[in-house]
């Protein structure tokens, strides 16, 4: 998403360095490419849903949907995942057709929208705050745990893009969490300190924190926070496959117009993931990733600092945004059996 403007939407301008990492290009209208099975919005009949609240440790109250085989056993404790949608996405945006199918497989699932996005709490509306994030996934394992149908020692995480960055950090500090697997993964701190190609400098850096330093002086003053544009907007502008995506019926959610508060992003630049992410063996990660993705280098420079047990799975082809929908190309069987093997509930 790149701005565009002039007056008083100059203040925005700290909105410029999200332009890679949402899709940089020209914000046209394009009819939504539906090829190699895109369905965001699968449903199942195998499948039951719910909708459900639960709170962080913060007392911040966190909405998702649950999803459950209809074939259930009374009596017995199944395996669970906590699927995490895309950074400035909902969980009705890929997470929970990942949720449905791995729900399919026998899983119990859960998605769930981050705090200050979609359904789930926190003001401002789109702001960043990573450390959340993370918690919301140890949040998650605490109701999920709680469930008499769960095994909680057998709960494990799905990171979508961002997600995959937070459910890293998230994992790290929680030994709950027993497998995690991340696809089309997005290091959002190292993306707003460096860029995608290491092409950010300490002074455009720095220009950056300037602004949204100016813009809490604003809020301070008017009590409102600033937000950027939303997707709607003229001047929100993203590339072809996040606009075929976001902006078009293969996944657009009404609801989420993805208007941020770009004072908040400044919190990325003290995100770091990766750092101590050896310290997650034993316990096994398996990182999923599109072989045509510009973005695949976080992935690649998690696999390379993660310690054994790991796994790393390059899809042909795919680039990020395909790994969010097209069922074709999503590798299900690698997803199940790696969570069917590293959980290996038998109760």
């Amino acid at each position: 998403m790149k701005l565009h403007s002039k007056g008083k939407l100059k203040t925005l301008a700290a909105l410029a360095i999200l332009s890679v990492a949402l899709g940089m290009g020209a914000n046209t209208a394009v009819a939504a490419d539906m090829s190699h099975g895109a369905d965001n919005f699968y449903k199942s009949d195998k499948v039951k849903t719910e909708t459900v609240k639960f709170k962080n440790i913060y007392g911040m109250e966190v909405t998702g949907t649950l999803f459950t085989p209809r074939n259930m056993e009374a009596g017995k404790k199944y395996d669970a995942l906590i699927v995490g949608h895309p950074f400035a996405a909902v969980r009705q945006q890929a997470a929970n057709l990942y949720a449905t199918k791995m729900a399919e497989a026998g899983f119990v699932a859960l998605s769930f929208d981050q705090s200050f996005w979609g359904e789930s709490a926190g003001t401002p509306r789109g702001a960043v705050l990573p450390d959340v994030y993370a918690e919301n996934f140890s949040a998650a394992v605490d109701f999920l745990g709680t469930r008499t149908f769960v095994d909680r020692e057998k709960i494990g995480v799905i990171g979508i893009c961002g997600s995959g960055g937070f459910a890293i950090a998230a994992t790290k500090m929680d030994p709950r969490i027993k497998a995690l697997a991340t696809v089309s993964m997005y290091d959002m701190g190292e993306y707003f300190r460096t860029g995608l190609n290491h092409e950010r400098t300490v002074e455009m850096r720095n220009k950056d924190l300037a602004i949204a330093a100016e813009q809490r002086y604003k809020t301070a003053e008017t009590g409102q926070p600033v937000y950027g544009p939303g997707q709607n907007d003229p001047v929100f502008i993203e590339g072809k496959e996040s606009n075929d995506f976001y902006q078009t019926e293969r996944g657009k959610v009404a609801s989420n117009d993805r208007r941020s508060t770009p004072a908040t992003y400044a919190k990325f630049m003290n995100f770091h993931p990766f750092i101590d992410i050896e310290s997650i063996s034993p316990r096994p990660i398996l990182f999923v990733v599109g072989d045509a993705a510009p973005s695949r280098t976080y992935t690649d420079t998690a696999y390379k600092m993660a310690a054994e047990p790991k796994e790393l799975v390059e899809i042909k082809g795919a680039n990020r945004i395909d790994l969010y929908d097209r069922t074709e190309l999503i590798p299900w069987d690698k997803l199940v059996s790696f969570f069917n093997t590293n959980l290996k509930s038998d109760k």
